[in-house]
């Protein structure tokens, strides 16, 4: 059996459209970049297409909860680096985390925890993972050494600055 990674990485460019006056990335901007970002790496890394489940299952994951913490300015037209992991999965539930880094992978950009719960569009009603989805995640769940808060991990995360 194949090994999966279990932290998905990716680039991506910062667009003019996606940015306020101060050519910054603009705050609700971060969790589309998220997003969008994490549904390619699955479908590049584990071949794993949620519209095509979306389509033809009627499921889906709903975002319960969004923590994200804005550290350093994502600029227009910079390249940034996307990492993202599954610290957690129960039997409804997902807890994903997406960093963005500078491309050199030196400056934090933005951290992102986000709850998600699965969810079946023909009943309206959270849903049980399957056995399959289950095997999958059991082999990419990735948590943390230690439970610790998001302002914890951000604090982890951040270089120290020395003046």
């Amino acid at each position: 059996m194949k090994t999966l990674e279990k932290t998905l990485e990716s680039k991506t460019k910062i667009r003019f459209t996606d940015c306020d006056p101060f050519n910054h990335l603009n705050n609700s901007k971060y969790i589309d970049y998220f997003f969008n970002e994490r549904e390619d790496q699955l479908l590049v890394a584990y071949d794993f297409d949620l519209q095509k489940i979306a389509r033809n299952e009627g499921l889906c994951w709903v975002v319960a909860q969004n923590q994200v913490a804005y550290i350093s300015p994502a600029t227009l037209m910079e390249t940034v680096i996307i990492r993202s992991q599954l610290l957690m999965f129960d039997e409804k539930n997902l807890l994903l985390e997406a960093q963005m880094w500078n491309e050199n992978k030196t400056v934090l950009k933005s951290l992102l925890w986000s709850k998600l719960v699965h969810f079946n569009l023909k009943t309206k009603r959270s849903e049980l993972h399957n056995t399959m989805l289950s095997a999958l995640f059991a082999q990419i769940e990735n948590p943390l050494d230690k439970k610790i808060s998001f302002d914890e991990r951000v604090k982890d995360l951040k270089p120290v600055v020395v003046s």
